[in-house]
């Protein structure tokens, strides 16, 4: 960011009178533009102890395998966006159950929302931003093909809580980068997740 949007003068980044952090701020007008996290929306659609998970044709991660989800838009509450989301990247109509999992991820500035729904029929199939859309049971999750954190995250608590048929809504902070977040309690139980 460069110039104001209000009056076309350059921003400098300072902590603005009365705030406690950097912020871009246009030295002319005084606009302060603030930068918040982005928060994604998904879903874990579920039918009969299967999971639909989607092969991500889109980077970041091409090829692995992911929940739909994606950015909330403005004017849509989460659980219209976990919807969209997945009719958009598999075909599927989903009704909702509840809000199941929520990450911070203060290093990278997101938040994501997984809430958990019933496949409405078996007629999916892939979006725009999915190469292939299949329904796993625990067994068959490709883990080590898996595209995020998050989603490896979100399966192994899912799985674990299928156990006692109970789905509690839990939230974690994972405050490391790819690489490290094998630190979580969730991962450290299973060697199994990508690395690359």
């Amino acid at each position: 960011m460069n110039f104001c949007s209000n009056c076309a003068q350059k921003i400098i980044k300072k902590i603005p009178d009365g705030d406690n952090r950097q912020r871009f701020v246009c030295e002319s007008c005084n606009q302060i533009y603030y930068q918040n996290p982005k928060i994604i929306a998904g879903c874990l659609p579920l039918y009969k102890n299967r999971v639909l998970l989607c092969r991500r044709a889109i980077a970041p991660r091409k090829g692995y395998w992911t929940l739909p989800a994606g950015f909330l838009e403005n004017g849509e509450a989460a659980s219209e966006g976990a919807r969209r989301e997945t009719f958009e990247e598999a075909n599927a109509k989903v009704n909702l159950s509840h809000l199941y999992s929520l990450f911070n991820l203060p290093h990278i500035s997101q938040i994501y929302m997984f809430y958990i729904g019933e496949l409405v029929d078996l007629d999916f199939s892939p979006g725009e931003e999915s190469l292939e859309t299949k329904l796993f049971l625990e067994t068959e999750i490709p883990w080590e093909e898996l595209a995020f954190p998050v989603v490896a995250l979100t399966l192994k608590k899912y799985f674990q809580n299928n156990k006692d048929n109970v789905y509690p809504f839990t939230e974690e902070d994972i405050r490391t980068g790819f690489k490290d977040e094998s630190e979580s309690p969730l991962l450290k139980k299973s060697s199994a997740f990508p690395r690359s």
